[in-house]
């Protein structure tokens, strides 16, 4: 049960004083559709309306002066509606670009009035276009004098928010505090609600920042709400127990059989796994590694250690290209050991996907890769006790849940190639364990990159052809599938064409609306050679391994991420060839993507580019934040904030460990943050 004190903010947003059938969806969408939403919903910026003699007034400035309604000169029927004013020794005219009916009749000539908003000058005559207010001097405190704005839309303009936020925190009640007094002093924070309320009252631009004091707060009090969540979902699963799986025999051997040696890194995150698997517990380790860095083998490993236990493992990927690979990668390792598998895709019809069915629920196949088809209804596992995802956050929760949901107590083992610093793996996988491949097998060529000028279009042209001539194969990437009329970038469509009339040969395509089965094949006669150049969008940006492809020419690289562009380099480079990158950019580039593009060019260490990219983008799209699953914060700055998110994570270890032992008050206060921030429907997602 919600405490009491908390119907306040989970009052519908309808019961504030005008919000009714026509505004509340237009706020549902925009902001939320409870109180608790609009008291959350802080300012992103803030407008000083300093009061100023007209004459003192700053072209350019918002300001507010105080002037007396001096004339209505006629105007023409379609034309803007001007208004004179004067002060005592300065006139100001204001423009209306529509006419406002009554206006003569409110504002009556000889009446003084405020007036705020941006001072301009036209014909060296001062004037203010739409004025943000005009208001009686007896109303002057309806002037802010820092008046914070709201993200706005077309349909929810920033002074309705503000009115709507300011009327949600009249009628939030203070709540008890839940933090350590001594951590309150240390930090020199204020209270939740009076941080609450000076948030959406900012002075200036630096009580916008994310390390004022009040937003420091705020976000201290989310990142442990979440902390709490995540460590109350780890600590139930290690209370959850497991069946302990303790045999090594088959894998060792298969691993002596392999014509090189696994890394130290992959030998310490194998380790960290059988460790895991022999804990009685319910595993959920992710295995974090670079480009190449040989994550699949060490999954591979586990799921011969499951195999030889008797028991079933599946491995699911988000592509049927990848999936195909992974078993087509392991199928001879495994047929050596004996060890029956078997791949599962949308593609499977009739009898062959019955057979596969039968197979699976039977236990006949004891290791299962494949794509969404694996968690359908009517694939029945025998004994599934390892589930690994690869590309994790390609997933919904609920499909992984319905994949979890087809054995008992299933070990849980994902696998991420987007190197994520520690720190900011700690707001994702916040209960998960983490192990991370940092070094790359031996024998992998390092690969050449080079930063080019669409202008020297010809150029890389001329050279790739003197690179087929010598036998190397090659990725074209382009950003779009076709060219639209609303956009600049290049489509793969037209440059597929491009390209086989430039280079004289077959070009392959492969984009993200091909049909499944299109793109395998496409792919499959790339892989044999078939085909020389392969034309694709950034589909081809994981799982596709062609260790002939040398060359890799990426266009308008500026913009891609820095992540995803490292995740394409990583196309090529798998094989005994040297391997080059070109990423052609369009002139002029910005300081920041010349910087993000020289950082690739000068580095292939994914996990320096993830920290680097991580600085140089600040408050922006931190490594694809959204597309990677992390939490939708409402405070909480990824970036800015790791270190609030790191003693979070460290206090809410210590809050459930004490347990009962913390004082009452406190708490019933930690029971308020956590149904405050609600963070319960994401634990729930998480049943892993």
């Amino acid at each position: 049960m919600r405490p009491e004190i908390l119907f306040p903010y989970y009052a519908d947003v309808t019961t504030l004083k005008g919000v009714g059938p026509k505004l509340a969806p237009v706020l549902a969408q925009h902001v939320g559709s409870h109180i608790r939403d609009l008291a959350f919903f802080l300012p992103s910026g803030v407008i000083k309306r300093p009061l100023v003699p007209l004459n003192r007034a700053r072209i350019g400035e918002v300001q507010t002066v105080a002037v007396t309604i001096a004339g209505y000169p006629p105007a023409p029927a379609k034309g803007p509606q001007r208004i004179e004013t004067v002060d005592d020794t300065t006139r100001l005219t204001l423009v209306y670009f529509h006419r406002i009916r009554g206006f003569e009749t409110q504002h009556p000539v000889g009446s003084k009035r405020l007036i705020s908003g941006k001072l301009e000058s036209f014909n060296n005559q001062l004037q203010m276009p739409h004025p943000d207010y005009l208001v009686d001097e007896a109303r002057a405190a309806e002037i802010p004098a820092c008046e914070p704005v709201y993200p706005a839309t077309l349909d929810l303009g920033s002074r309705t928010l503000r009115k709507l936020v300011q009327g949600a925190l009249s009628i939030t009640p203070e709540l008890p505090e839940w933090l350590d007094l001594a951590m309150v002093d240390k930090y020199l924070w204020p209270s939740f609600h009076a941080a609450l309320a000076a948030a959406h009252t900012p002075l200036s631009e630096l009580d916008l920042d994310p390390d004022a004091k009040p937003r420091q707060r705020l976000a201290y009090d989310e990142a442990l709400a979440h902390q709490l969540a995540l460590k109350a979902r780890k600590q139930f699963r290690q209370n959850t127990p497991s069946r302990v799986i303790d045999r090594h025999a088959w894998a060792d051997r298969a691993l002596t059989t392999l014509p090189f040696a696994m890394t130290g890194a992959q030998v310490r995150a194998l380790a960290d796994i059988r460790g895991d698997l022999r804990s009685g517990h319910r595993m959920n380790r992710l295995v974090q590694g670079d480009v190449g860095a040989g994550k699949t083998l060490v999954a591979l490993m586990a799921m011969i250690d499951v195999a030889e236990d008797g028991l079933q493992s599946v491995l699911m990927a988000p592509t049927e290209i990848l999936a195909r690979q992974h078993f087509e990668k392991s199928h001879s390792i495994l047929e050596a050991l004996g060890i029956s598998s078997t791949i599962m895709t949308g593609r499977d019809k009739g009898k062959e996907r019955d057979r596969k069915r039968a197979a699976v629920a039977s236990g006949e196949a004891q290791v299962v890769f494949g794509t969404h088809a694996v968690f359908q209804e009517g694939v029945d596992f025998h004994s599934l006790q390892l589930a690994v995802i690869d590309e994790q956050h390609r997933f919904g929760v609920g499909q992984r849940q319905k994949l979890f949901s087809k054995g008992e107590a299933v070990h849980y083992l994902s696998m991420s190639a987007t190197p994520i610093p520690r720190t900011l793996a700690l707001t994702q996988y916040g209960e998960a364990d983490l192990s991370i491949l940092d070094e790359k097998p031996a024998g992998r060529q390092p690969i050449h990159t080079a930063v080019v000028p669409r202008a020297r279009l010809a150029d890389v042209m001329h050279r790739l052809k003197g690179a087929l001539a010598d036998g190397q194969q090659a990725y074209w990437v382009c950003p779009l599938v076709e060219d639209t009329a609303e956009s600049d970038l290049i489509a793969a469509e037209k440059r597929h064409e491009e390209l086989q009339e430039a280079l004289g040969i077959e070009v392959g395509l492969v984009h993200g609306r091909m049909p499944s089965e299109t793109k395998d094949n496409v792919v499959t006669r790339f892989a044999a050679g078939e085909l020389r150049v392969l034309c694709a969008t950034t589909v081809v940006e994981v799982g596709i391994d062609v260790p002939t492809a040398s060359i890799i020419i990426i266009e308008q690289a500026e913009r891609f991420g820095l992540a995803q562009l490292h995740q394409l380099r990583g196309r090529v480079g798998r094989g005994a060839a040297k391997s080059a990158c070109i990423l052609l950019y369009d002139s002029p580039l910005s300081k920041n993507a010349k910087a993000r593009l020289e950082l690739l060019r000068d580095t292939e260490d994914g996990f320096k580019i993830a920290e680097m990219d991580w600085k140089l983008r600040g408050e922006g799209d931190i490594l694809g934040a959204k597309q990677s699953g992390f939490p939708d914060y409402r405070f909480v700055d990824p970036v800015r904030h790791t270190a609030l998110i790191a003693l979070a994570a460290r206090e809410a270890v210590y809050i459930l460990h004490q347990g009962d032992a913390l004082p009452a008050p406190r708490r019933k206060a930690i029971e308020v943050l956590k149904q405050l921030f609600d963070w319960r429907a994401d634990v729930a997602d998480k049943q892993d």
